[in-house]
């Protein structure tokens, strides 16, 4: 990547969330407390699964991973909008803007096929369960884990190819709080109508997709449980209703970012912030408050982790 690639222009002036100093104020202590929630919530998840024998099982350790993404992907904007709110200098370099954009679609990319085999546990969980362990082995375990992080890792770099060279000398200002693709490719300076179609379309048409086939694959189950037992239809509603709920809350601000044809900057923003700091607060919480194996883990946790026992 050379100078040349992106002319006159070296840095990025964010607008942010708001120019009145103390919506700014109360910004900044609302994504603080939210930011170590999130770390500390997530981060409770993953030691659960990790140190736990109990939760050693393909299920929770999903679970774990998708606890990881959600924790990474919070802290790829949200320490920056902190500190942005707080110096008030609202500036990215070029190449860290890039780098931005890689990491949340590397992240993002992960999240949506980690959702997909989580869709798979519970399938074969409910739809086959003698033959779950079996099937759910290890390795087939770290197989689509591994899976989720090459192909979030293609998707991010076939999105960049596109862009990356393209020509930047006027203006710099990106109307959020971090950098994202279809604001990015509008200040290049040449026609990017084309491109714009190309890379949103990406973006909007594998989010579209994916959450479609989730939500197929959930009606899926249930129809299947409930022809072999109308009894065993509330039990399994009852185990993938956190499922559909992480689902709806991680691709809704997706679609509608990337498939809305009438871009909307404040409500792109609440998405935004629906995405980074309340999504991944309530994944854990759906998934922990609602399963008595992980609030049992947690509980052991806390015992022989002093700092976490008022917690437990």
């Amino acid at each position: 990547m050379n100078k040349t690639d992106y002319s006159a222009v070296f840095e990025f002036v964010f607008l942010g969330l708001s120019t009145y100093r103390p919506v700014q104020n109360f910004l900044l202590a609302f994504s603080v407390v939210f930011y170590v929630i999130i770390v500390l919530g997530n981060l409770l998840v993953v030691f659960s699964v990790m140190f736990d024998a109990h939760l050693h099982s393909p299920m929770y350790f999903l679970l774990g991973n998708l606890s990881f993404i959600d924790m990474c992907l919070s802290t790829v904007t949200v320490p920056k909008m902190i500190s942005d709110l707080y110096s008030g200098k609202n500036i990215i370099s070029f190449q860290g803007c890039i780098l931005q954009i890689f990491a949340l679609h590397v992240l993002g990319g992960s999240e949506m096929v980690l959702l997909l085999a989580m869709a798979l546990d519970r399938y074969v969980a409910i739809c086959k369960p003698l033959h779950y362990l079996t099937i759910m082995n290890p390795q087939m375990c770290v197989l689509l884990l591994s899976g989720a992080w090459v192909i979030g890792l293609l998707h991010s770099l076939a999105q960049l190819a596109f862009v990356v060279h393209l020509p930047f000398c006027g203006p710099n200002e990106i109307d959020s709080f971090y950098c994202d693709l279809p604001w990015f490719i509008k200040l290049a300076c040449t026609d990017t109508y084309r491109m714009e179609f190309i890379v949103t379309a990406n973006s909007g048409f594998i989010s579209t997709g994916t959450f479609f086939f989730l939500m197929i694959s959930y009606i899926f189950i249930l129809v299947t449980v409930w022809k072999r037992s109308s009894g065993g239809l509330s039990k399994a509603l009852s185990t993938l209703s956190a499922h559909i709920t992480v689902v709806v809350l991680f691709f809704g601000p997706c679609i509608f970012v990337y498939m809305w044809p009438f871009p909307t900057v404040s409500v792109d923003k609440f998405l935004a912030i629906l995405d980074f700091m309340i999504t991944p607060i309530l994944n854990p919480a759906i998934y922990t408050l609602r399963n008595k194996d992980m609030k049992m883990a947690m509980r052991r946790l806390g015992n022989q982790v002093p700092g976490l026992r008022k917690i437990s």
